[in-house]
């Protein structure tokens, strides 16, 4: 058990050592010696589809939190208004709890009905979907009302913002230009960037870029204002980094990050511009620290990207630092959001059957 402990605690020093080791290489590096890094043009992404230009053909399907009204029609005292359970059931009169879990408010209405036959005689169930709240969309950064909205309806990336009060305006010139950096907007779905570009849909009017929003969509526009380097990938703690004058690559390694054991400073990452079409540069820190090559500048919302040995993914070292990236500011800023719910704005769902959608 001793020397168990005995060995852990040699790792922990040796591991220790060899980051202040690799900490004093780059403060020994970081001189005013500077170049630019060779950048070439990229296209991140695969094209928009088609078929994120056209709404969901799928019903609408109930969940947690949605509310509905429902009657036995003819039958006094019966009309209630009701929530979906977050365990996914619906309890209505004399039934039991009913799992609505991906149903139609049509395929519950006619359950119901013969659920309730137990009890009526040839019951008629009226349910009306009142509220919905188990679909929703994310709508942060720089518009008036940052929040998360029902997904009430066909909604495209436009009409969500504009449900978000539109982009935040500048009181002194009455324009967004500078308050939303509309190149590091970003939409996620399922864990993936999607290759929506934000600068040509809102200021260049492409429509081929508004696609319609699924359930949990997290769109997100940050500020023009920020002036900060993201440092990602194979460090202690990836984060943004407030830039400095004349900021080059050791010096934003080395801003009290930590670069793990495992990192690979042979192929560090730089992407600079647009997320959909960024330009990419790879340069090998090593050589800096080692002063074999000269120390890189760095520009306001650069993205640096340390792989670690062995993890590039199939997308490239581009791919991983841009997804990175949009997980981490996504995570950060819905974790800020917290509970502030924006106000739901009325009902108007296409959820196929009779009876079976509201406005309000």
């Amino acid at each position: 058990m001793k020397a168990t402990v005995l060995a852990t605690c040699c790792v922990l020093i040796l591991s220790s050592c060899a980051l202040m080791k690799e900490q004093k290489k780059f403060d020994a590096r970081n001189d005013a010696s500077t170049t630019t890094a060779a950048f070439t043009q990229t296209k991140r992404q695969e094209p928009i589809k088609p078929e994120w230009l056209k709404p969901s053909p799928r019903p609408f399907a109930l969940g947690p939190g949605d509310k509905l009204e429902i009657e036995i029609l003819g039958e006094t005292g019966t009309r209630t208004d009701t929530f979906v359970t977050p365990d996914s059931k619906v309890y209505f009169d004399l039934l039991p709890g009913i799992d609505v879990k991906g149903k139609t408010t049509t395929q519950l209405r006619e359950e119901m009905e013969k659920l309730l036959a137990r009890y009526y005689k040839q019951p008629q169930v009226s349910l009306t979907l009142r509220e919905v709240s188990s679909q929703r969309v994310w709508v942060l950064g720089r518009v008036n009302a940052p929040g998360i909205y029902p997904l009430n309806r066909p909604l495209r990336v436009l009409d969500a913002v504009t449900q978000a009060g539109g982009l935040f305006t500048s009181r002194f010139t009455g324009t967004t230009e500078e308050l939303a950096d509309l190149s590091h907007s970003f939409l996620i779905r399922g864990g993936k960037t999607l290759p929506v570009d934000f600068q040509k849909l809102i200021r260049e009017g492409d429509l081929s870029q508004n696609i319609y929003l699924e359930p949990d969509d997290f769109i997100y526009l940050p500020s023009a204002l920020t002036n900060e380097i993201y440092v990602l990938g194979a460090v202690t703690e990836p984060r943004p980094v407030g830039f400095m004058n004349e900021m080059n690559l050791i010096t934003a390694l080395g801003r009290g990050l930590g670069i793990r054991l495992d990192a690979d400073l042979a192929h560090v990452t730089i992407v600079r511009g647009s997320l959909t079409e960024p330009k990419i540069a790879t340069v090998n820190a090593s050589d800096i620290i080692q002063g074999r090559s000269t120390n890189v500048r760095l520009e306001p919302g650069d993205i640096v990207y340390i792989p670690g040995a062995g993890s590039m993914s199939p997308g490239g070292f581009l791919h991983d630092a841009v997804n990175t990236f949009t997980r981490l500011v996504a995570a950060n800023e819905g974790n800020a959001a917290g509970s502030a719910h924006a106000t739901p704005i009325g009902v108007n769902v296409n959820i196929g059957g009779t009876g079976s959608s509201s406005n309000q």
